[in-house]
């Protein structure tokens, strides 16, 4: 965004001219009307001479004050100076420089961007409050801040007077949402709505996220079976480019079509830039020609593969020009762009494109299959560089980065490929789902995670706890911050769009919102907020939770939590694919538990293909089901976070949020019967009873892993058992889940895609009886395993003891990193340190600690630290019985269980 500090001495006198004009004639104005006045009226006092104040984003946060008053029967007037005692509150707009700020006396000093102060004090002898900031984000912050509390405290005027100063600042430079237009039947609708984008720029600009991004092209992973391609190449339906009238789309656009989506996109451009926002386009696919499509619903005509890249510099260089507020662009350059790994000429040509906009243009590639002559290209440009890893694989995972990817992951000759994804899939593979080796020192570029929408991606979301395990975790080791996938990304995706909108509620009454994105304003506060600062005050989500629950805003809040760390805790523990394009857990598609009982819909995992060898995503901290069988059975000690682990924190989470549902249908009152509450508690009874069906689950396929090594009969009664009662849940979740959602929730051309709940028992069923036929059988060479059958059944309690450990803010390259760990209890029998470079293309190293008076010490080698990637570790104990690891997660399953260093001297 431009700095409206740069402009012309000139041009920043006539812009203050028309500043004064306005504030004049909004005070003549309040004079005329003043009989007519209520009791309370607040004058806004702006800075005349700031540049920053007068900016169009200040401008912008003043009037949505000045509304939020005004909707509560309170007069805002703008006023250059207010008389003495004229006003019965006066709302301060000035940097910290101004003559306005002298009476609020000594201020905070501000130097970071985007930081917000709100410092109470008083003004012409009236209370008033300071808007202070060193940029516009700041003062758009500060502002919409007042205008919250306003617009949600049932005394408006009274929540304008703060009782101490309000400072915050943020640790993520980007704090972004992506949205996607993928089908052409749901999409178009908010497309062309400019109500819808006012209304969903207002939301992420009062969530204090930074950055939009929207992205075309993101309909499909491959230029393939292609049906709904609308905007999928996006030039053409945007642009005519000069010297290109041959090509076209068939069938051709209405009349004035592509001239409505040029304006379209200027308009969202604009107002996302008038909020203070970045706005960064997405170009996902630079394909033109679909292959094996033969039920496209267009095609584009008239290119060539000589003249393809040579349209794509002109097209994207006119969308440029065209849309100055564009500040980035995000590229998918790997082969699921429809562009072959290795085509450098062809991305040189989009590249030169963007070096020529004339101003600065960033440039995010996605990492999967990054190498560095794709990096060197974008850095040539001289535009700033940012390379997009995926925080937690395609979904949405405890909030840390797993400390290491799986197996699947690693690139092996047996899984090198060649053609169209030769590096992506080839001695790049570990690049796919996670922050690979882009940790290098001096890497020229800074690294972006984006939150892919795999896991829950229809049903509400909002825990605090999460949202602040990502703010804390977005700049990891230096980078940059996150970008999120929004609700409901990937809907009507591959052409499965319905018509009426994108909630596919059957139940209308529950589709009573103005937009499908009003459903989840909550979910967005609490991640933008929480990405801007992960210390957020409770208030600001509990406010608005207050005026749309009432009584039961606490219980509501408290059973949102606790659903929501269901699914991420269940991608954590368990995932049969790392794509979002075949496994979601939301709308799960049964893998069976029984070998060969029917075909698995996953195949990027352990073979044979089952639940028990399914890895989890993070397999240096978590056991798979049949690994963690195995080391009952054996006796073995292990610390990793076991399934057993899991299936019980499932059940607590799904206890605990039930029993918030209850109390806030209780204390709801009249409001029991609201939409708002009754979307809340039907999404929320979907999650409860997925968590009871994989807990279940987890325990059956253990139980069947140790039937398997042992024919235990106890085992495989118990294992068919607990398959049963997965059923009982999944069963009874769904069938009340019919009354609410559609038969086909939709979101990809195949059926684990799209469908409904209902749809997925008929699988469970047959997985069951083949279980069934399994444990009826008698074997003559089974033995008990009552030890491990109760180690499966019984209530886990994991070791913990106390522990004190600094952790290093800095390393020495190519000198021995010395940590030691204080552990007072002698139960404790032996330490060992795991250390690694932070890159997902190493394998962890372990160290044994030496005991030496209270604690124990080892030390990560010199030639170990002689490394351009910073370090992380963390550790494991034991005890007779027990092993486990330090620092461990904790009640809400949300904070780093490792240490990492990034800072070298």
């Amino acid at each position: 965004m431009p700095d409206p500090s740069a402009q012309s001495p000139k041009m920043q006198m006539l812009e203050r001219r028309t500043f004064l004009k306005l504030v004049g004639a909004a005070a003549v104005t309040a004079a005329q009307d003043a009989v007519a006045l209520p009791a309370h009226t607040v004058a806004i006092v702006v800075d005349p001479d700031s540049a920053i104040t007068r900016s169009e984003p200040v401008s912008w946060a003043v009037k949505t004050l000045q509304d939020a008053l005004s909707a509560k029967g309170i007069a805002a007037t703008l006023s250059a100076s207010p008389q003495e005692g004229s006003h019965s509150f006066v709302v301060v707009v000035a940097p910290a420089g101004s003559p306005l700020v002298r009476s609020f006396g000594s201020l905070p000093h501000l130097e970071a961007p985007e930081t917000t102060a709100l410092i109470p004090g008083k003004l012409s002898g009236s209370p008033a409050v300071l808007v202070s900031a060193i940029d516009n984000r700041g003062f758009v912050y500060g502002l919409l801040e007042l205008a919250d509390r306003v617009r949600f405290d049932a005394d408006p005027f009274a929540a304008l007077h703060l009782a101490a100063p309000v400072v915050e600042t943020t640790p993520n430079k980007v704090r972004s949402v992506l949205r996607a237009f993928c089908s052409e039947i749901e999409d178009k609708s908010w497309y062309y709505d400019r109500g819808f984008w006012t209304s969903y720029l207002d939301t992420l600009a009062a969530a204090r996220f930074n950055r939009f991004n929207f992205a075309f092209g993101f309909g499909y992973d491959f230029p393939r079976g292609v049906t709904g391609d609308y905007f999928h190449f996006p030039y053409p339906y945007l642009v005519e480019v000069p010297g290109y009238e041959q090509v076209r789309i068939d069938p051709p656009l209405a009349p004035g079509e592509r001239r409505r989506n040029l304006e379209t996109l200027q308009f969202i451009a604009a107002e996302t830039a008038r909020r203070g926002l970045e706005f960064q386009l997405g170009i996902w696919t630079h394909a033109y020609a679909w292959t094996d499509s033969p039920h496209s619903d267009h095609r584009i005509l008239g290119l060539t593969p000589a003249t393809h890249a040579q349209y794509c510099h002109d097209a994207l260089a006119m969308i440029l020009k065209e849309c100055p507020q564009i500040t980035g662009l995000t590229l998918r350059v790997h082969g699921e762009s429809g562009i072959p790994e290795g085509s450098y000429d062809f991305w040189q040509k989009v590249f030169d494109a963007i070096a020529a906009a004339g101003r600065p243009v960033e440039i995010d590639m996605h990492a999967k299959g990054i190498n560095q002559i794709m990096i060197d290209m974008g850095r040539k440009t001289g535009m700033p560089v940012k390379v997009g890893p995926k925080y937690s694989a395609e979904h949405m995972s405890l909030s840390y980065h797993q400390a290491d990817i799986r197996e699947y992951e690693i690139p092996r000759p047996d899984r090198m490929e060649s053609g169209v994804f030769n590096v992506s899939n080839g001695a790049r593979r570990f690049t796919r789902y996670g922050y690979a080796d882009l940790y290098q020192q001096n890497s020229g570029y800074e690294i972006l995670y984006r939150l892919w929408p795999g896991t829950q991606r229809h049903l509400l979301w909002g825990d605090p706890a999460l949202a602040a395990g990502l703010g804390r975790t977005a700049n990891f080791c230096g980078a940059a911050g996150l970008e999120i996938c929004e609700p409901l990304t990937f809907k009507g995706r591959e052409g499965s769009g319905h018509p009426g909108g994108r909630t596919a509620y059957t139940d209308t009454s529950l589709a009573a919102v103005a937009q499908d994105t009003d459903k989840f304003r909550y979910g967005y506060l609490l991640l933008g907020r929480m990405l801007y600062n992960p210390d957020t005050p409770q208030e600001t989500w509990r406010r608005g939770l207050r005026r749309t629950f009432g009584a039961a805003a606490a219980p509501v809040e408290a059973a949102l939590a606790h659903s929501s760390r269901i699914l991420p805790l269940v991608t954590s523990v368990y995932l049969p694919s790392a794509s979002n394009h075949a496994y979601w857990p939301e709308m799960y598609t049964n893998m069976p538990v029984v070998v060969g009982s029917e075909p698995s819909p996953y195949t990027d995992t352990d073979k044979p293909f089952c639940v028990a060898n399914c890895s989890p995503l993070d397999p240096q901290l978590f056991s798979s089901i049949a690994g963690h069988a195995g080391d009952l059975l054996a006796g073995r000690l292990n610390p990793r976070y076991s399934p057993v682990e899991a299936a019980q924190w499932l059940e607590e989470l799904a206890a605990a949020s039930q029993q918030a549902l209850d109390e806030a249908r209780h204390s709801a009152g009249r409001r029991a019967a609201s939409p708002a509450l009754r979307q809340v508690e039907e999404d929320l009874l979907i999650v409860n009873g997925l968590g009871l069906f994989f807990a279940n689950l987890f325990r059956s396929a253990m139980l069947c892993s140790i039937f398997d090594a042992t024919g235990d009969p106890e085992a495989g009664a118990l294992a068919l058992s607990h398959y049963k009662k997965a059923r009982d849940a999944w069963s009874t979740m769904a069938k009340r889940a019919s009354g609410v959602y559609v038969s086909d929730v939709s979101y990809g051309d195949v059926p684990q895609r799209r469908g409904h709940w209902l749809d997925r028992i008929a699988a469970i069923d047959t997985d069951i009886a083949a279980m069934e036929e399994k444990v009826s059988a008698k074997r003559s060479d089974s033995r008990s395993a009552s030890v491990a059958i109760h180690a499966v059944t019984a209530h886990f309690q994991r070791a913990a003891v106390p522990c004190a450990h600094t952790p290093a803010t800095v390393f020495h390259p190519g000198s021995e990193l010395s940590v030691s760990l204080g552990v007072p209890s002698a139960s404790v029998t032996g330490v060992t340190l795991w250390y690694r470079h932070v890159n997902h293309g190493e394998r962890w190293k372990s160290t044994p600690m030496q005991r030496r008076s209270g604690s124990y010490r080892a030390a990560v080698p010199g030639e170990y630290t002689d490394s351009p990637y910073p370090l992380q570790y963390y550790f494991e104990l034991r005890s007779a019985s027990s092993a486990w690891f330090y620092p461990a997660f904790d009640d809400t399953l949300s904070n780093q269980p490792y240490y990492a260093i990034f800072k070298r001297s």
